[in-house]
């Protein structure tokens, strides 16, 4: 049975979303996911907002209640039939995280063993056939195939196999 990799952030789960609405929220702004093409949240907002970025995705609420990207979890459950299927979150990146991304999956994704959720750091160390993630660079130390999942900050990213939506991955699936 082949393997896929699952990144959560923006593939599995709607994190842009809740960053800008706390940080539109903080600053009565209106900053909207249309306003980052090609770049992250952190490449529009001013230097001196930059500690609220990160302090905001550091709370230990962030990750509790994050919006479910539409049609993974019946996308995923149907690629579990024919495919092993681990979650690869880059939950090192902060820390705080980890219980409230765990509890997000578990509540989510109860068809998937917890057993497959990996908290990493450096995805390179991933032994899968593919890994579905919206970070390039992700992709680019992955030794197995990398499938780009579409966001604002890639939009410009090439060399990579692209999906736009979880149905796109089903029909991108079904070929593998």
């Amino acid at each position: 049975m082949k393997r896929i990799c699952v990144d959560m952030d923006e593939v599995m789960a709607d994190t842009l979303s809740e960053h800008l609405r706390r940080y539109n929220a903080f600053y009565d702004e209106e900053i909207a996911a249309t306003d980052l093409s090609g770049k992250a949240l952190w490449d529009v907002v001013s230097v001196d907002r930059q500690e609220t970025l990160r302090q905001i995705l550091h709370a230990e609420d962030f990750f509790e209640d994050l919006p479910v990207m539409p049609g993974s979890q019946s996308v995923l459950r149907e690629l579990s039939q024919r495919f092993e299927i681990f979650v690869a979150t880059q939950a090192m990146s902060v820390p705080t995280s980890f219980g409230a991304k765990y509890r997000w999956l578990l509540r989510h994704f109860p068809f998937l063993p917890p057993t497959h959720f990996v908290f990493c750091g450096d995805k390179s160390i991933l032994k899968a056939d593919f890994l579905i993630d919206d970070m390039p660079r992700n992709l680019m130390r992955f030794s197995g195939t990398g499938v780009l999942y579409s966001a604002p900050h890639n939009m410009h990213a090439q060399g990579f196999d692209r999906v736009i939506s979880w149905v796109e991955v089903l029909t991108y699936f079904a070929h593998h």
